[in-house]
């Protein structure tokens, strides 16, 4: 699967990509990542990542984040700080808060937390509820 193919031309960049695989491996503790990473394992602690986080299907984080962009194919719980864009696929599932400009939630995917926006308004700090466009359709048209 090309993890890759989610972000737009413009969020591809030649930036070396870190594969952390092996669906039995654990990590747990600090780390930090200049580049890109893939993981495809199990990983707690704290997490900083310098490029893109990509959460593969059999990825399972349980991690306090900081990172550009971050796509979640797999398992994500924590507080996740994304200074670029956060997608939640299809197979993603996401418990915590996020913080960022810019959230994607694809059908299928799942988050249950908040998310709050990155922007340097006051207001624009506030955390807010996430709604799936259907049920708002479906609520709205009743």
């Amino acid at each position: 699967m090309d993890y890759t193919q989610s972000f737009s031309e413009t969020a591809r960049d030649a930036t070396p990509l870190l594969s952390v695989v092996g669906t039995s491996a654990r990590l747990q503790g600090t780390f930090e990542i200049a580049d890109a990473i893939t993981i495809e394992c199990q990983v707690g602690g704290e997490l900083t990542v310098g490029s893109r986080l990509i959460i593969g299907q059999s990825g399972v984080v349980t991690a306090d984040v900081r990172t550009v962009d971050a796509v979640v194919h797999g398992r994500y719980e924590g507080n996740l700080i994304a200074t670029g864009n956060v997608e939640i696929t299809a197979t993603g599932h996401v418990t915590g808060n996020i913080q960022t400009d810019s959230l994607v939630i694809a059908k299928g995917g799942f988050f249950n937390g908040n998310v709050a926006s990155s922007g340097s308004a006051p207001a624009a700090k506030a955390a807010r509820s996430i709604h799936l466009l259907e049920e708002r359709r479906a609520s709205l048209a009743r």
